[in-house]
C-alpha cells in the first residue's frame, strides 16, 4: 500500500503531546555478567509519560547495519503519551551472528518484567525499530526461541512494526559468512524461515520500492505474502511513495497511531 506524504503530515499534526519522564542508561544484562563489552553495550533508555500507569510501550532498536549506531530515539516518538524504550546492542565485529539478536531478546525480556516500574504496560509491548533495528525487532518476534530463553512467550508481544528491515538474512550475517550482498538467503537468522500463523500483528513499512536498498521493498511484500499465505490475517504493509531507506520521520506517525490504539 502506497502512503502519500500529506497524509502523514496530517497525522503528525494531530498527534498530542505529553511531557515524558526520563531513566538513562540501565543495564539489562545479569548482575553476574563479566564480559566488559557485553556490560558497555547492553544499556537502554526509558522515557514514559510522567504520572501514568499502563501506557503502550515502544521498543526501539536503532539502525546501523548490525555494525554501528547508538540508542539515539527519534524525537517525534518522545513526550507523545506512549513509553518509550531505546536499547543498545553488541555490535559486529566484536560479536558474530546470533550474538546482537540475543542482547536484543534480553532487552526485550527485561522490558517485559521491569516497564511496570516506570509507567508502562507489559502487555501493550510494540517492538520497532529502522533497518538494522526493524531486522532485530523481527527476529526477536519471529523466532520464538529467543524470548524463550527468557521463560516469555513471545506472542504476548502487542505489535511487531519494523522500518525498512531485512526480511531475509541480514547482509551483515552474509558478510560473517563470506557471501556477497547481492545474493539472497534465507535460513534460520532470516524472519522469513519463521514465518507463521500465530504471530502477533505484523505492518512492515518500507521505502519507495524504486528507492530503497536493493530489493528492501520487494523482500518485505514477500515476507507479507508469506504470513498470509500461512494464515496470519493481521499482516499489512506500506510503501512510503518518494522516500528511499532513509523514511524514518515519515513513517513515525504510523507507528504512533499502532500505538495509540492501546492507550
Amino acid at each position: 500500500m502506497k502512503i502519500h506524504i500529506l497524509l502523514l503530515l496530517a497525522a503528525l499534526m494531530m498527534s498530542s503531546s505529553v511531557y515524558s519522564k526520563q531513566w538513562l542508561n540501565i543495564s539489562y544484562v545479569p548482575k553476574s555478567e563479566t564480559d566488559a563489552y557485553l556490560i558497555e553495550r547492553g544499556v537502554l533508555d526509558i522515557f514514559c509519560p510522567k504520572d501514568k500507569q499502563n501506557q503502550p510501550v515502544i521498543i526501539w532498536f536503532h539502525g546501523g547495519g548490525l555494525r554501528a549506531g547508538e540508542k539515539t530515539l527519534p524525537q517525534r516518538l518522545l513526550n507523545q503519551g506512549v513509553c518509550v524504550v531505546a536499547p543498545n546492542y553488541r555490535l559486529y565485529p566484536k560479536i558474530k551472528a546470533p550474538g546482537y539478536i540475543e542482547d536484543a531478546a534480553s532487552a526485550v525480556a527485561w522490558v517485559f518484567k521491569n516497564i511496570e516500574n516506570y509507567g508502562g504496560d507489559p502487555g501493550k509491548i510494540i517492538l520497532s525499530g529502522h533497518s538494522a533495528g526493524g531486522y532485530l525487532a523481527l527476529m526477536v518476534g519471529m523466532d520464538t526461541q529467543w524470548l524463550a530463553k527468557h521463560n516469555i512467550n513471545v506472542n504476548r508481544l502487542a505489535e511487531l512494526v519494523p522500518f525498512s528491515g531485512h526480511t531475509i538474512t541480514h547482509f551483515t550475517v552474509r558478510d560473517e559468512r563470506g557471501i556477497k550482498g547481492e545474493q539472497p538467503i534465507i535460513d534460520e537468522l532470516a524472519p522469513l524461515y519463521h514465518v507463521r500463523k500465530d504471530a502477533p500483528p505484523i505492518t512492515l513499512i518500507t521505502g519507495d520500492r524504486e528507492l530503497e536498498l536493493l530489493g528492501r521493498y520487494e523482500e518485505n511484500a514477500y515476507f507479507a505474502r508469506m504470513m498470509k499465505v500461512n494464515g496470519h490475517k493481521a499482516t499489512q504493509i506500506f510503501e512510503l511513495d518518494g522516500y528511499g531507506h532513509n523514511m524514518v520521520e515519515p513513517a513515525l506517525p504510523l507507528l504512533l497511531n499502532i500505538a495509540k490504539k492501546y492507550e
